[in-house]
């Protein structure tokens, strides 16, 4: 009887000494692979040998393609540990997967995987701060454009003159100048010439929609003031004057008179000859036989000469009933304007401000 309790006894000894050692080498091979796991996630490089890389996450691309492209390009150890961390959260004691976002990044072979992760969900793509001055043509911020390093110079032009894209926008006009709104852009590195151009028209009419003078134009009403706005854009420089400027303009065109405006000689001269800014315009530049003359001709030109901003804008479409049909500069420093109704006056402003100059 006492032998069958030692047997029992001991069998039991060797049960409980079976299923600790069992548990224990569980829990080994679980810190093993947790350990493992851990080191897979690690950062491929230190801080000294890290490298920086760009590059494209594919719209639709799966988690496990872009764990691929990440071990390809040397900014991950192991393709698996990163879809398994994606794809099951609780790894990382986290309710939902991530969602991954494609587009342009900036990333660091210093970065672990969870980090580059939380990058790519949060979508913070490496974006090139670009600003567009009021006021500059196609060309000038075709130039900005690929001294960015977004897209090239002449990819931008070829695109402004797209005749498909022209009538996608219902655009009365052979480019789209006048339509690319100055502003301050945050793009994607490589971005096509076309998304650049999309995002500038875009905003064009978004910012003019909330315009409340341009509501009701007509198409034709609605071009003739932004081609107005262009001009008005190049030749003000106080923001209050703006207006003022543009009832001037509207008084001459009521009256059938020419604008006089030296910004069109300017552009025939750079965007259509392609001749140097010039530091004055001369008598025989005011005889070019142009379209774009409006000392030439009694009209407003045949296309916008800048792409104007919101100050312009609203000047051109809700300008001010005055008397002025003239304006000079008397204040070279402030850029500030003398209105005159009459030619006497005008001339007198002008001749007092030459005056103070010498």
């Amino acid at each position: 009887m006492k032998s069958d309790t030692k047997k029992t006894k001991k069998r039991k000894n060797t049960f409980f000494s079976f299923f600790i050692t069992a548990v224990g080498c569980i829990v080994l091979a679980f810190l093993a692979c947790a350990l493992a796991f851990r080191i897979s996630l690690s950062a491929p490089d230190s801080q000294v040998n890290a490298k920086e890389v760009r590059l494209e996450i594919p719209v639709g691309a799966s988690v496990a393609k872009i764990a691929e492209i990440l071990v390809q390009n040397g900014l991950i150890r192991s393709d698996r540990a990163f879809y398994l961390a994606a794809r099951f959260p609780q790894l990382r004691l986290r309710e939902s997967a991530p969602v991954l976002q494609s587009g342009f990044y900036l990333l660091n072979s210093s970065m672990n995987s969870l980090q580059i992760m939380d990058i790519l969900e949060a979508g913070l793509q490496e974006q090139t701060k670009v600003s567009i001055p009021e006021g500059f043509t196609i060309r000038k911020i075709a130039a900005l454009l690929e001294k960015n390093g977004i897209c090239s110079a002449d990819d931008f032009i070829t695109v402004c003159y797209d005749q498909n894209l022209l009538e996608k926008y219902k655009i009365p006009s052979h480019s789209f100048e006048g339509f690319l709104f100055p502003d301050t852009y945050f793009f994607a590195p490589e971005l096509s010439a076309e998304r650049v151009l999309t995002f500038m028209v875009d905003s064009f009419f978004d910012k003019v929609s909330k315009i409340p003078a341009f509501e009701h134009k007509s198409p034709s009403e609605f071009y003739e003031t932004l081609v107005l706005a262009s001009i008005i854009e190049r030749e003000y420089r106080v923001a209050d004057e703006a207006p003022l400027i543009a009832s001037v303009f509207k008084n001459r065109i009521e009256a059938g008179v020419g604008l006089y405006s030296c910004a069109t000689i300017e552009y025939i001269l750079t965007e259509i000859q392609g001749k140097p800014h010039p530091d004055v315009i001369t008598y025989d530049d005011l005889k070019i036989d142009s379209p774009y003359n409006t000392y030439k001709w009694a009209a407003l030109p045949p296309t916008p000469i800048s792409n104007p901003g919101l100050v312009a804008l609203t000047a051109a479409a809700n300008p001010p009933k005055t008397d002025y049909f003239y304006f000079t500069l008397t204040d070279s420093t402030v850029g500030s304007h003398t209105f005159s109704k009459s030619f006497n006056a005008h001339v007198k402003a002008g001749t007092s401000f030459k005056t103070k100059k010498n």
